[in-house]
């Protein structure tokens, strides 16, 4: 309830400014809180080789650091996911880069893989204690020469100290990324990650993060790469660069990946449309503010669900009321276990 209050606070600073002090208030305050209790059996899943307590996760961007995700772990989040990382620190692109579209519940960012490097996030992870799941989610720096490099190094950095490793190519903010979506460079980029996890002799499952973006070619191109490559899953989608004509809010026309209630749909759409074209793990992530969005990406055939954008406007006490309420749709429809549900409403 504390969280809860502060982040409505917050919102009356500008959203960076909110999101720094939302991280510098965790560090501090972190041990005082007590973890969330325990989820209720029903929710747990095993995925990607790994028993996940229940199927809500946190998504990159939140903590691009690896500063908070014990902290975060605690408000009862199944997994959190790092990121993004870049072999290299950056400051990413010029402020303002950050809106708030709150009459849409929504957000436009344009941050452009701010971070401090791979250095400094595996520090991090190799001084937490390895307890709850921790995922590392990686990409290139905007300057670099060889991204393929770039993707190489950090994965090599960074994959022993999590649980798992997402590959971001599908980030609207720097120029020519999502371009590695196309066939024979994401062969060569998801080839080289793979190659480089056996020769390494690491077990950390690999996933693809799509844009919301694609056309139906782009959608079963990577549907074969990604199981030509042997990846482990895909996370269904990034921000979108689409404007639905139904924004209302003064930002609406920012350049930068829209987030939050208007991705639902679309990010939903995609997520169905990889359900039928591979059998790989899917997380559904895009929208998600409710035990029924949570749920319709289950159905859609996401084993896992991810978030940000709603917490930025809920608090930390959505996890919470996701959990109870998706727990809730499961019983109503008569399903033993989330599991059940996956893929029920392709």
């Amino acid at each position: 309830m504390i969280f809860d209050a502060a982040a409505a606070l917050l919102r009356v600073f500008p959203p960076e400014s909110a999101h720094r002090a939302t991280l510098a208030a965790l560090k501090f305050f972190s041990p005082l809180v007590p973890p969330a209790k325990a989820d209720d059996p029903r929710l747990a899943i095993d995925a990607l080789g790994l028993h996940f307590p229940n199927p809500l996760g946190l998504a990159a961007g939140f903590d691009k650091d690896a500063e908070v995700p014990d902290a975060m772990a605690k408000f009862g989040f199944g997994f959190v996911e790092c990121g993004t990382v870049t072999p290299r620190p950056q400051a990413g692109n010029p402020r303002p880069r950050l809106f708030r579209l709150g009459a849409d519940g929504a957000v436009i960012n344009r941050m452009g893989f701010n971070n401090r490097g791979m250095d400094a996030a595996a520090a991090r992870l190799a001084a937490r204690p390895r307890r709850g799941i921790v995922g590392i989610n990686i990409g290139a720096n905007k300057d670099s020469v060889d991204r393929f490099a770039d993707y190489a190094a950090a994965f090599e950095r960074l994959a022993p100290l999590a649980d798992y490793v997402t590959v971001n190519v599908s980030s609207p903010n720097t120029p020519g990324l999502r371009g590695l979506q196309n066939r024979d460079e994401l062969a060569r980029l998801l080839g080289q990650l793979t190659g480089a996890r056996t020769r390494l002799s690491l077990r950390q499952p690999i996933l693809l993060k799509i844009a919301p973006d694609l056309d139906s070619h782009a959608l079963d191109e990577i549907a074969q790469v990604s199981a030509a490559a042997a990846i482990d899953g895909l996370v269904v989608s990034n921000t979108t660069i689409e404007r639905p004509p139904s924004l209302k809010s003064a930002h609406a026309r920012e350049q930068g990946g829209l987030s939050g209630a208007p991705l639902f749909a679309p990010s939903t759409k995609i997520l169905r449309e990889m359900r039928r074209r591979t059998a790989i793990t899917l997380i559904g992530a895009g929208g998600v503010a409710s035990g029924a969005d949570a749920y319709a990406k289950i159905r859609a055939g996401a084993s896992l669900v991810q978030l940000y954008t709603a917490l930025a406007y809920a608090g930390p006490g959505l996890v919470t009321r996701i959990k109870r309420d998706l727990l809730a749709c499961l019983v109503r429809d008569g399903f033993a276990h989330v599991s059940d549900a996956v893929g029920k409403g392709t």
